[in-house]
C-alpha cells in the first residue's frame, strides 16, 4: 500500500525527500511478506556499491543522489509499493536537474523611476502635460520611461542568457589552456587534467583507463592499473606520433589526444575505460563490459547532469575530462579488476 506523502516532506528539496523514501522502503522491507529486511552491506553488495555510498543514500538527514537505475534496483529488491516508483524517478529527475545548476533567465527586478519608485510609469495627459509620476517642468517624462525600461529589460535578458549560453554550450579546447571549458565544478575553478606517470604502485581506475585507452589506439599494453615500462614506452611512442613532448608523462596534453568521443553503439577498449571511470564515481555501479549500452548512456547522462555539463548520454572531451577528476578516493580496483599478483617492481 502507497503511502501519502507525509506533511514533513512539504517544503523540503527533492533529495532530502528522495532519501526519506529511499530510508522507509528499506525500514520498511520484508514486514509485509514476513521476511527479513536486509542489511545495509548486503544490499549493497546485490546493487554493485560499496556500503558506504548505500548508505548516504539512505540517510534522511542528508539530500539523497541515487541515480535513477539504483532507485529502481532498490524498489525491486525491497520489494516496495508499487505506486511509489513513479514518485521515485521524479526525484530522481528533479535531484539531477537541481545539481546541474542551471537556472532560469529571466527573473528581471521591476524597474524603478527616478525618484526610486518601484512601478512602471503610466501616462495620463498629452505631450505637454505630465503622468501619474511625472515632475513638473519635465514635460512628457512618461512618454519615454515606459521604452526605456522595456529596453533595459530586453538588454539585461539578453546579457543574461548569453552568459547562460557562454556557460553550457561546449566550447573547443586548445592545447594552451590545459582544461575543457565545460567541466566546472560548483567552486567555478576549471578543472585539470590528472597527471599520471611512472611509478610502483597500482594507479587503479585512472591507470586501467589510461590503459585501455593505449589499447584503444592499438598499444599491446595490459590494462592492469601498474603504469610500469610497457606503459611508458607506448605513452612516449604515443606522443611522439601526435607531436607532443615525448616525456612518458600523461596530462593535460596528452589526454585530450587519447581520449576518443563516444556515443551508444560504440564498442571496445575505449567504452571499458569510460565505463571504468564511470563505475567508480559512487554514484552507483556501472557493468564494465566494453558495448556502450543504453544503461551506460543513462548512467553517462545522470553523471553529467551532476555536474554541470550538457547531458546528451555522450562521451566529449569535456566529459572524460569531468570523468577522470571527480573518480571516488582512492581510485581503488572494484574486486573483479584486482590483478591475482602485483607485477614486478620498477624502477620509480
Amino acid at each position: 500500500m502507497a503511502h501519502e506523502p507525509e506533511a514533513q516532506d512539504r517544503g523540503q528539496r527533492p533529495g532530502e525527500r528522495l532519501a526519506r523514501l529511499l530510508r522507509r522502503w528499506w525500514e520498511e522491507a520484508g514486514s509485509a511478506t514476513g521476511g527479513t529486511r536486509p542489511t545495509q552491506q548486503a544490499l549493497a553488495s546485490k546493487l554493485g556499491i560499496d556500503q558506504t555510498t548505500l548508505s548516504r543514500y539512505l540517510n534522511p538527514k542528508h539530500a539523497s543522489t541515487a541515480p535513477p537505475r539504483v532507485v529502481e534496483a532498490l524498489h525491486a529488491h525491497l520489494r516496495a509499493p508499487a505506486a511509489e516508483l513513479a514518485l521515485a524517478r521524479e526525484l530522481c529527475r528533479a535531484v539531477a536537474e537541481g545539481n546541474s545548476g542551471q537556472t532560469a533567465v529571466g527573473d528581471v527586478p521591476e524597474p524603478t523611476d527616478a525618484a526610486g519608485t518601484t512601478g512602471t510609469a503610466s501616462t495620463t495627459g498629452t505631450a505637454g502635460g505630465t503622468g501619474r509620476r511625472g515632475v513638473p517642468g519635465l514635460p512628457g517624462r512618461c512618454r519615454w520611461v515606459r521604452p526605456a525600461l522595456m529596453a533595459a529589460v530586453v538588454v539585461l535578458a539578453f546579457v543574461a542568457g548569453a552568459a547562460v549560453r557562454d556557460q553550457y554550450a561546449p566550447h573547443p579546447r586548445t592545447a594552451s589552456d590545459g582544461v575543457a571549458a565545460g567541466a566546472v565544478p560548483a567552486s567555478g575553478a576549471p578543472l585539470e587534467w590528472p597527471l599520471l606517470m611512472k611509478r610502483k604502485g597500482d594507479q587503479f581506475t585512472r591507470g586501467r583507463a589510461l590503459q585501455h585507452l593505449l589499447r584503444a589506439h592499438g598499444y599491446e599494453v595490459k590494462a592492469d592499473g601498474f603504469f610500469g615500462d610497457e606503459t611508458q614506452d607506448a605513452v612516449m611512442d604515443f606522443q611522439r606520433g601526435n607531436n607532443l613532448s615525448s616525456d612518458g608523462k600523461v596530462g593535460e596534453d596528452t589526454w585530450p589526444e587519447l581520449v576518443v568521443p563516444l556515443r551508444r553503439g560504440a564498442h571496445g577498449h575505449a567504452v571499458l575505460a569510460l565505463q571504468e571511470l564511470l563505475h567508480n564515481t559512487g554514484q552507483g555501479g556501472t557493468e564494465v563490459s566494453g558495448e556502450f549500452t543504453a544503461a551506460t548512456a543513462e548512467d553517462l547522462r545522470y553523471f553529467q547532469s551532476s555536474h554541470g555539463l550538457r547531458p546528451d548520454g555522450r562521451a566529449d572531451a569535456d566529459t572524460w575530462l569531468a570523468l577522470l577528476v571527480f573518480q571516488r578516493p582512492p581510485a581503488d580496483a572494484p574486486a573483479y579488476q584486482r590483478p591475482t599478483s602485483p607485477p614486478p617492481s620498477t624502477p620509480a
